[in-house]
């Protein structure tokens, strides 16, 4: 009997086929205690599967670039993390083995985390991962995975860590559901990048039985358990109309009525340019740096190194424009010789320019590299500081922009509702600015990305976010200046319209959602666009704001 449930969809695109579970490891090795004697020899067990697992996600890091690269090298410093490390050498010491000790430890930091409600409690996936990744090493069990399967089928798994996501393989998963996560996880911006179908935050999804069909609607977070051969028809049809007018849609963004919306790419690196240039990207919309700087925690690369992968980015945009964002550390990106270890909540604390201004010598020399790189190209460079509270902060980035000679537009991130509620005068010492709508949704809402539990407080259709995004918007118009958004909402093709009719000059997402956006933009005029926009917002909930979009852009 055919059945619809809804999660939250991540990723564009429509998988029908078998449901296939994610494996586990053993989570809990037996307790038994050790010989004082034995002590030595289990500590240097517990340092060689922690060094091979980092090794592996290192490995595993290369093999997948991108944005994936980021996230997964970030994963390999979990794993070595000192304190960690030292924990569990204590509990070796007093008589546990070295997987029971590494599996306690662990238990304790997660608590710990889960306890404060800190930032980091929704990197608990990506935490016990590792854990498991480790203690299945030590007890010559298999890795955790993805299910051996010569035959494609759709992954359900309780949540899914980059490790698992970033590998992936298009050609026999053809979707994944996951009962955690929301629209700005992990997950859900590695899927889009690999342009699998996706749904997050659906409640219960472990209990889908194996071998069950089910066709997963990324657009929409619909799953159909037990699909008819009509709703199977209907899908694909849909699907293949869908295929039909991205392949008809190319050129620069712009509305039904020749409105311009440049449609750039975020990237975290030269591996991730291809995809973009190939998607017909107009630029880069956010250039993320972290991946530079998470290859050493304890340094900061070198001037030339940077210069190095700037300018290959560069290169790639003659003529466009290429927006980069100065380094954003802390939180969920600690660096060990940049950010403290002992903040009660780093989300609040010292992190993103904040860390910055801490670090001059840092700002100074990535500035430099910048600069050095631009050199002799017509690429149009902007440079931007994230977390942005107020004009000072403004007014400090742009001073050290012009100190270290970069000649180019300096911007701010709003990812902080006081930079929205303030944003013209932010604007007095900037020249444009970009949404970062994953953390101002984070900051508004006090709802952790990571966590599925608050994922509808992430979800960007919700009005007040949009009642931001308009103020911003609104600010930089009345300054003649450009306001862009580079979160994750603009990579849903509906909401893409609702923010260009919010006065958005240019949206920056994943290179596998720009021929989407291009083509749903290219149905609507601008006026269409600002009355959805007006409905949106007029609405009580994000359900409420997406169906009062689509209704006016239908001509309900």
């Amino acid at each position: 009997m055919e059945t619809t449930l809804r999660g939250v969809g991540v990723s564009h695109g429509v998988a029908i086929g078998e449901v296939r579970h994610m494996g586990t490891a053993v989570l809990e090795p037996p307790a038994k205690q050790i010989p004082a004697e034995e002590a030595a020899r289990e500590q240097g067990r517990a340092r060689q599967a922690v060094d091979a697992v980092a090794a592996d996600l290192m490995a595993r890091g290369n093999l997948a670039g991108g944005e994936a690269q980021a996230v997964l090298e970030a994963q390999a410093m979990m794993a070595q993390d000192p304190e960690l490390m030292a924990d569990v050498e204590r509990r070796i010491a007093v008589g546990s083995t070295a997987e029971r000790a590494v599996y306690d430890a662990f238990a304790a930091y997660r608590e710990l985390l889960a306890g404060a409600g800190e930032y980091l409690a929704g990197r608990v996936a990506d935490l016990d991962d590792v854990r498991n990744r480790i203690v299945a090493r030590l007890l010559g069990v298999p890795m955790p995975g993805v299910p051996d399967s010569d035959q494609p089928y759709v992954l359900v798994a309780r949540d899914l860590a980059p490790a698992d996501t970033a590998l992936l393989d298009p050609t026999l998963v053809l979707g994944f559901v996951t009962e955690e996560g929301g629209p700005t996880s992990h997950s859900a911006i590695l899927a889009r990048a690999l342009g699998v179908p996706a749904v997050v935050a659906l409640p219960h999804a472990g209990e889908l039985a194996e071998g069950t069909v089910i066709a997963v609607d990324g657009s929409t977070g619909e799953i159909f358990v037990n699909p008819a051969e009509e709703k199977k028809a209907e899908l694909r049809a849909a699907a293949a109309e869908r295929k039909a007018a991205l392949a008809a849609s190319s050129g620069p963004g712009a509305t039904a009525d020749g409105h311009k919306v440049p449609l750039l790419a975020n990237v975290g690196g030269p591996a991730d340019v291809p995809a973009a240039v190939e998607a017909g990207a107009e630029g880069v919309g956010l250039f993320r740096t972290e991946f530079l700087f998470l290859d050493d925690s304890k340094s900061a690369p070198s001037v030339e190194k940077q210069v190095q992968a700037y300018r290959q980015v560069l290169e790639a945009f003659p003529e466009g424009r290429v927006v980069v964002r100065v380094l954003d550390a802390g939180a969920d990106k600690p660096l060990d010789f940049l950010t403290p270890a002992d903040e009660p909540n780093p989300a609040l604390g010292v992190r993103g320019l904040r860390t910055l201004l801490d670090h001059p010598e840092v700002l100074r020399a990535q500035l430099t590299a910048l600069a050095r790189a631009a050199e002799g190209l017509p690429v149009y460079l902007e440079v931007m500081a994230p977390m942005v509270a107020d004009r000072a902060d403004a007014k400090a980035f742009a001073d050290a922009c012009r100190e270290a000679g970069l000649r180019a537009k300096f911007g701010a991130m709003v990812e902080i509702p006081s930079a929205a509620l303030r944003a013209r005068s932010i604007l007095q010492e900037v020249e444009f600015l970009s949404l970062g709508t994953n953390d101002l949704a984070q900051y508004t809402f006090a709802a952790d990305r990571q966590v599925g539990a608050v994922s509808r407080l992430q979800d960007p259709w919700q009005p007040a976010l949009l009642d931001l995004v308009a103020l911003a918007a609104e600010a930089a118009k009345a300054e003649g200046k450009s306001c862009g958004v580079c979160g994750e909402a603009a990579s849903d093709p509906l909401l893409a319209c609702v923010l260009t009719g919010l006065g958005v000059t240019s949206l920056s997402m994943g290179a596998a959602s720009i021929p989407y956006v291009r083509a749903t933009l290219a149905k609507y005029t601008m006026a269409q666009c600002e009355r959805a926009a007006a409905a949106a917002r007029a609405s009580d909930s994000a359900e409420e704001a997406r169906g009062a979009a689509q209704a006016v852009l239908s001509g309900e």
